[in-house]
């Protein structure tokens, strides 16, 4: 019995540093996670140093923005305050309750960063981006 007993202790005591080491693996994934969405934001956000000449093509094609292309600029702390509506021409992003200064500003900073604006409308105050983009 008391061999038995030894045997569970040590698969608990194993089981606990996993635990450990699990969670610490956990940290490690959402800061990478955080600063790949801050430098997907960074580099939509800041043209690029030199210019690139332009393509030939008689018209360089659209790109339509979705959702997820939005929610993904956004760290998952941010994300969570936020409610997104696709509309035809423009995907709208609104508060789901007060953000505070901070925030909003960080909010307002990474849609500035993909083309989008505030409209300031009282209680229908929102974020719009533009779906299309060049």
């Amino acid at each position: 019995m008391s061999e038995e007993r030894e045997n569970v202790e040590k698969l608990t005591e194993r089981i606990d540093e996993l635990l450990i080491i699990l969670n610490r693996v956990t940290e490690d994934l959402q800061q990478v996670s955080a600063s790949l969405k801050s430098l997907a934001v960074s580099q939509i956000a800041q043209p690029p140093a030199a210019p690139a000449p332009a393509p030939v093509t008689p018209e360089a094609p659209e790109k339509e923005t979705s959702i997820e292309d939005v929610k993904m600029m956004f760290p998952e702390d941010l994300e969570s305050l936020l409610s997104f509506e696709e509309k035809e021409d423009y995907l709208v992003i609104k508060p789901r309750q007060f953000l505070g200064s901070e925030n909003f500003a960080k909010i307002a900073s990474v849609v500035r960063g993909i083309g989008g604006d505030y409209i300031s409308a009282g209680k229908e105050s929102h974020f719009r981006v533009p779906k299309k983009r060049t």
